[in-house]
C-alpha cells in the first residue's frame, strides 16, 4: 500500500512526474550547483583530507592513480595541497613515504603553486560563453563584409535587370 501510495503522489505531481519520466527516478534532479555546493564544502575538509589519506594507502604512494580516484580533484589545482596534508601525514607518523610519492613529490615542488587552490576557476563557464560571442561577431562581420563586397560588384558590373532582345536582335544572333 505504502508503495501504492508513492506512485500515486508522484505521478499526481506534475513536476515529480517530469523528472521521473526523463531520468527514471524519482529523486530530483542533480543540478550543477548542487555539485559546486558539495565540491566547495568537501574541498579542505577534514572528510577530504581522511579520503586522501586513504587513497594514499591504496595506491600505494602513486599519485596518478590517487587523482583518478580522489573526488573533486584536479592534479593542476590540488597538487601541492594534497602535497602538504601527505607530507604532514608522513610527518605524524601516520603514513609511510612510498618510493613513487617521494617521485611525484620532488618533481611537483620544482613547479609553482597555483594562484588559489582551494577553489576551481569559473572561467571554465565564461570561456564557452566568450566563445561564442567571438564566433557570433566574425561570423556577422563576414557576413557583412560579404555583403559590402557583393554590393559592390553589383554596381561595378551592372546587374540590374537586363531587356529581352527584339525578335528580329536575336534571329540576327
Amino acid at each position: 500500500f505504502q508503495q501504492l501510495q508513492s506512485v500515486i503522489s508522484i505521478l499526481g505531481d506534475e513536476q515529480k512526474r517530469a523528472v521521473y519520466d526523463q531520468t527514471g527516478s524519482v529523486d530530483c534532479a542533480v543540478t550543477e550547483a548542487d555539485i559546486e555546493d558539495f565540491e566547495a564544502n568537501y574541498r579542505g575538509s577534514d572528510s577530504e583530507k581522511n579520503d586522501l589519506i586513504n587513497l594514499y594507502k591504496e595506491c600505494k604512494g602513486n599519485m596518478k592513480r590517487l587523482f583518478c580516484s580522489m573526488l573533486c580533484s584536479d592534479a593542476k589545482l590540488d597538487s601541492h595541497r594534497f602535497k602538504d596534508i601527505i607530507d604532514e601525514a608522513i610527518a605524524s607518523g601516520e603514513l609511510k613515504e612510498k618510493k613513487a610519492y617521494k617521485k611525484w613529490a620532488k618533481k611537483i615542488s620544482e613547479t609553482k603553486p597555483p594562484t588559489s587552490p582551494l577553489r576551481r576557476k569559473k572561467a571554465n563557464k565564461e570561456p564557452k560563453t566568450d566563445l561564442y560571442a567571438i564566433i557570433s561577431k566574425r561570423r556577422d562581420e563576414r557576413k557583412d563584409r560579404f555583403d559590402s563586397m557583393f554590393s559592390s560588384l553589383i554596381s561595378k558590373y551592372g546587374g540590374g535587370h537586363v531587356p529581352e532582345p527584339s525578335e528580329e536582335e536575336f534571329e540576327a544572333t
